[in-house]
């Protein structure tokens, strides 16, 4: 909002005196384009008793109490009240639209609408302190003006006007009294989802395979994983586990979307993946098994990124198959370079799809890392994307580390990219490497 009435700077200037009299009329400051306008006597006070606070009182003396006061023509976005402010006049909306953000600063969204003929301001004007909400306009409206001194002596001394704001001030009372229940009652709700969501974060944790050594018995494999949801659930997963005694499966996957939606598909598509890798050996055909049961029921319209494999520790062959995910990355002792991947759709989105798988061969000390594309499409402060380029040459710098120091160092070198540390999308790191 640029507009700004500016309140409180001198005296009001009286209706009627032209500013080329009266010096105190300039110190009323116009937002552009002469928002700010006084109107004619006969127009500011035709029909005023439909105002709650004038019902019932004498017309004529009501007109006669308000011929001091200005009408105010204000333009769209025009700062009426603002807190911290102080404030010695009550304000009337005639008409347009006037809303009040009560909690501007942390929830700016936050709004009551001000209906014409309610007023605004007579609380600070009452007590003398700071203005505590924020009163904007948001179309063009007309408000009427009263001094604070206009509005003691003279409009309480009318038959009736005491009686009316004194009920005014119960109705505001008993409504603020039921918003702050219901912001009481929100936040309790709050604070339960914040428990539910933490209890769910730990849940799905523990479905990925996080630990550190994963397989230490195993000692051809350096194998490791980081998931890192950008929500306190998240939608990436991975997982890797033996179906041979020779044989590691692995898998790696970005649910459309995020939140709890998201996570729950998750969880599907990672318990279906467990019980489906037991029965083939063959990734494409995996993935086509897997497509016709997540798009069984799928009313919600989600699907999945996917990259699995099987990986024979004893020779080093590996089949993978793709389903609209990132191509890995083969990193070698000497460079790195993105595998090529079969072309595969979402899955979870085209029932009847099929799948193609394609081998490698993997040497020791090579390293298969898998990401998904909160990694690379992760962004600068110039909305510059950290890429597959960036990856690979960071890559080829870290080849000999470990393979989870070899995560964690991915890890911090996108957090230093972007600037943050906590990222705008999911995270979610794999790798396996045969050794020596």
């Amino acid at each position: 909002m640029e507009n700004r009435f500016p309140l409180n700077t001198e005296p009001p200037a009286r209706f009627g005196r032209s500013p080329v009299n009266d010096r105190r009329s300039s110190a009323i400051s116009k937002p552009k384009g002469n928002a700010i306008s006084r109107t004619a006597k006969a127009r500011r006070t035709n029909e005023i008793t439909w105002i709650p606070l004038f019902q019932g009182a004498p017309a004529a003396a009501v007109n006669l109490a308000l011929q001091d006061c200005e009408v105010l023509d204000l333009p769209p976005e025009c700062k009426l009240l603002i807190p911290g402010q102080t404030n010695d006049s009550v304000f009337i909306p005639l008409s347009g639209a006037v809303v009040a953000h009560l909690d501007y600063q942390r929830n700016p969204a936050a709004s009551v609408a001000i209906a014409p003929g309610e007023c605004i301001g007579e609380l600070s004007a009452i007590d003398g302190k700071p203005v505590s909400a924020l009163v904007a306009t948001v179309t063009s409206a007309r408000v009427l003006r009263i001094p604070q001194n206009i509005f003691w002596d003279r409009l309480m001394t009318l038959p009736g006007v005491a009686a009316n704001f004194r009920i005014m001030l119960s109705d505001r009372v008993r409504k603020t009294n039921e918003m702050a229940q219901e912001a009481l009652r929100q936040q309790l709700e709050l604070a339960h989802l914040k428990k539910e969501l933490h209890v769910a974060r730990q849940l799905q944790a523990s479905m990925l395979p996080l630990q550190r050594p994963l397989f230490p018995g195993r000692d051809e494999l350096d194998v490791c994983g980081l998931m890192e949801p950008a929500s306190s659930v998240g939608g990436d997963l991975f997982d890797t586990f033996f179906i041979r005694e020779n044989l590691l499966f692995f898998c790696i996957g970005d649910v459309s979307g995020h939140g709890i939606a998201s996570a729950m598909f998750m969880a599907r598509t990672i318990g279906l993946l467990r019980v489906l890798a037991m029965d083939t050996t063959e990734p494409d055909q995996l993935l086509s098994r897997l497509n016709e049961r997540l798009c069984i029921g799928n009313d919600t319209n989600l699907f999945v990124t996917l990259l699995c494999g099987v990986l024979d520790v004893t020779t080093g062959q590996l089949r993978y198959s793709n389903g609209g995910h990132c191509p890995p990355i083969l990193v070698g002792p000497a460079s790195s370079r993105l595998l090529p991947v079969p072309k595969g759709p979402l899955v979870g989105a085209f029932p009847q799809a099929r799948y193609a798988s394609l081998g490698l061969q993997l040497h020791p000390g090579e390293t298969l890392f898998c990401y998904t594309d909160g990694v690379t499409e992760a962004q600068d402060a110039d909305h510059n994307e950290y890429s597959d380029e960036r990856c690979l040459r960071f890559l080829d710098r870290q080849a000999l580390q470990p393979v989870s120091d070899l995560l964690d160092a991915v890890r911090r070198e996108v957090a230093d990219f972007t600037g943050i540390h906590v990222l705008e999308d999911d995270f979610t790191l794999f790798a396996v490497r045969l050794r020596h």
